[in-house]
């Protein structure tokens, strides 16, 4: 441990720890974190993922029990090329003060949030630079939970990448990431600078652009997936309304998911989990 910085605070009054306040507060965090360039990564598991993608922490904050699991991390980001990487420790109830919940996943990252690569950018890097064929992209989607949601069935239904409209809440939230389980960093995404004349990239690089939605002329899931097209983009849209009338009049195609028992709708998460296995290459 002798190669990073550890801090045993006794006040929560402490202007290093800026990055930790308040992070129950969504609409500040939503606003305070991009702007200053950093997410918070909540829980062992999720920081070593995020680390192992190669991002690089701030700080750490955490209670004294949690430093011997995390030793070997904490050598590894102190002793990096950035230079040394202070660790904040306090205990359990001075966290709750700081952080506004009780902090029982073991500890919290303050991260240096990466750069976003532009649309055809992040299409042609994906699979290796071999590019990507099956793309996710979100449309205003308002509910962290459901965002990470999205982005763990896209990581085990091998989607190659998530696109995210502008208005779309952010996958790097503290809760779309937990709820993601770290997933948000192993696929790769990025956001649309405008909707839904943002979807016109994906058509420029070969793309079908497939809305789920309800509609008369829609065609069912499975007519989608017994003829794929070579590139395909699914848009999903937010809680309650669906997708916008102008993203539907955007798509290539409109697309329902069949139903029984009366329901009409799913869940966007459960709806995406759907389509991803659907439309999955074999």
């Amino acid at each position: 441990m002798s190669r990073v910085a550890l801090h045993h605070l006794t006040s929560a009054d402490d202007e290093r720890l800026s990055d930790y306040l308040r992070l129950t507060d969504v609409a500040l965090r939503a606003k305070h974190e991009p702007a200053k360039g950093l997410y918070i990564a909540e829980s062992s598991t999720v920081i070593r993922r995020a680390v192992a993608a190669g991002h690089r922490p701030r700080s750490l904050l955490m209670a004294p029990r949690w430093l011997p699991d995390l030793e070997d991390l904490i050598e590894a980001v102190g002793g990096g090329p950035e230079g040394d990487v202070p660790v904040f420790v306090a205990d359990a109830g001075l966290l709750e003060t700081i952080t506004g919940f009780h902090l029982h996943r073991g500890a919290l990252a303050a991260m240096h949030r990466p750069p976003l690569l532009a649309v055809h950018e992040l299409l042609a890097a994906a699979r290796g630079g071999a590019g990507a064929r099956r793309v996710a992209v979100l449309e205003d989607i308002v509910d962290h939970t459901n965002v990470g949601a999205i982005f763990r069935s896209a990581a085990a239904l091998g989607v190659d990448a998530v696109l995210v409209s502008p208005r779309c809440a952010d996958p790097l939230y503290r809760r779309s990431v937990r709820v993601s389980m770290g997933t948000v960093f192993q696929v790769p995404w990025t956001r649309l600078e405008s909707w839904p004349a943002g979807l016109d990239a994906l058509r420029e690089d070969g793309f079908t652009v497939a809305a789920l939605a309800l509609s008369d002329d829609a065609v069912t899931l499975d007519e989608l997936a017994a003829a794929p097209p070579d590139r395909l983009a699914l848009v999903l849209g937010t809680e309650g309304d669906g997708l916008s009338r102008a993203a539907v009049q955007a798509a290539d195609r409109v697309v329902r998911i069949p139903m029984a028992g009366g329901v009409d709708s799913l869940n966007v998460a459960a709806a995406s989990a759907v389509a991803f296995w659907a439309t999955r290459e074999v």
